[in-house]
C-alpha cells in the first residue's frame, strides 16, 4: 500500500487553546478597528463578540442575505465566494486568521454582497449591528480608525479591479499568487510557501479563468522553476521573475 502525500502546509490544530479567551483578545487587539485602544478597553470590546466554531466547508452566510453580522477570524481560513445569475460560482478571496468579513446595516450594506464557507475547521467571532454600534459609541476612536479602514479598502479594491481588468490570464495569476503569499506567506525550505490550501479550481475562480487553463499556466510556472506545487498548495520560488510577469509591486 503506497503512503498518502503529505502535504508541506501547516496543520491547523483546534483543540481549547485555538479559540481560547487569550487568543480571542490577541487577535482583537491586532484588528485595525481597535488601534491605539488599551488591554483594558479591548477586554471590554471583547464582551460584545461571540464565537462559533465551524467545520471545514460549512456556510457561514449566504450572499443575498440580511446582513446582521460582524464576523472575525479567530482561527482557520474562509472563502468570499460571489454568485452569478447563471448559476456559476467565483471564489473572490481567501481570508486567514485575524482578518475580518461579513458587514453590518450601518455600514450602508442591508444584504451580503457574497457567501462565506469555511475553508478549514474555523473559529469565528462575530458581533451584530447594536453591539458594534455601542463600541462606536463608546471608543470614538475605533468610529475613525472604521472609516479609515472602509477608505482604504474601497480604494484597494478599485486598484485590483484595474490591475485585473488589463491583464491576461498568465499575468492575473501571477498577480494572485504575489497578493496570496503577502497575506499568508511563510518561508519554508521549498520557497515561500502560501500557508492555505489552494486549488485550481479556486485559482481559477479568483482569476476569471477555467480550472483547465489556470492548471496548464501552473504547470508552465512550474516547468519554469518560479513555483513548486502539489495538491491544494503553492510554494514561491522565484518572486522576481513573478514580479516581472505581473507588474505586481508589494
Amino acid at each position: 500500500m503506497k503512503n498518502r502525500r503529505k502535504t508541506p502546509l501547516d496543520s491547523i490544530k483546534f483543540d481549547a487553546e485555538s479559540c481560547s479567551n487569550d487568543a480571542r483578545l490577541k487577535i482583537l487587539h491586532d484588528l485595525p478597528f481597535f488601534k491605539g485602544l488599551t488591554r483594558e478597553d479591548i477586554i471590554n470590546i471583547h464582551s460584545f463578540f461571540k464565537e462559533t466554531h465551524y467545520n471545514k466547508e460549512e456556510t457561514i452566510y449566504f450572499s443575498g442575505e440580511e446582513s446582521t453580522q460582524l464576523c472575525i477570524i479567530a482561527a482557520g481560513s474562509v472563502k468570499l465566494i460571489k454568485h452569478s445569475y447563471e448559476g456559476q460560482d467565483t471564489l473572490i478571496d481567501i481570508l486567514k486568521q485575524g482578518e475580518f468579513f461579513g458587514t453590518l446595516d450601518i455600514l450602508g450594506q442591508p444584504v451580503y454582497q457574497e457567501t462565506a464557507e469555511t475553508q478549514t475547521n474555523a473559529c469565528i467571532m462575530k458581533i451584530d449591528s447594536r453591539q458594534f454600534r455601542a463600541v462606536l459609541q463608546k471608543y470614538p476612536l475605533a468610529a475613525i480608525n472604521l472609516i479609515d479602514i472602509i477608505s482604504e479598502r474601497l480604494k484597494s479594491a478599485n486598484e485590483m479591479k484595474k490591475q485585473l481588468s488589463v491583464q491576461n490570464v498568465e499575468q492575473r495569476i501571477a498577480f494572485t499568487l504575489l497578493k496570496l503569499a503577502d497575506k499568508a506567506g511563510q518561508q519554508k525550505d521549498l520557497g515561500l510557501l502560501i500557508q492555505f490550501p489552494l486549488s485550481r479550481n479556486d485559482l481559477a475562480g479568483m482569476t476569471g479563468t477555467t480550472t483547465e487553463t489556470a492548471s496548464r499556466i501552473m504547470s508552465h510556472f512550474q516547468k519554469k522553476g518560479i513555483i513548486k506545487t502539489g495538491r491544494q498548495w503553492v510554494a514561491i520560488t522565484n518572486r522576481k521573475q513573478l514580479e516581472q510577469l505581473s507588474g505586481y509591486k508589494s
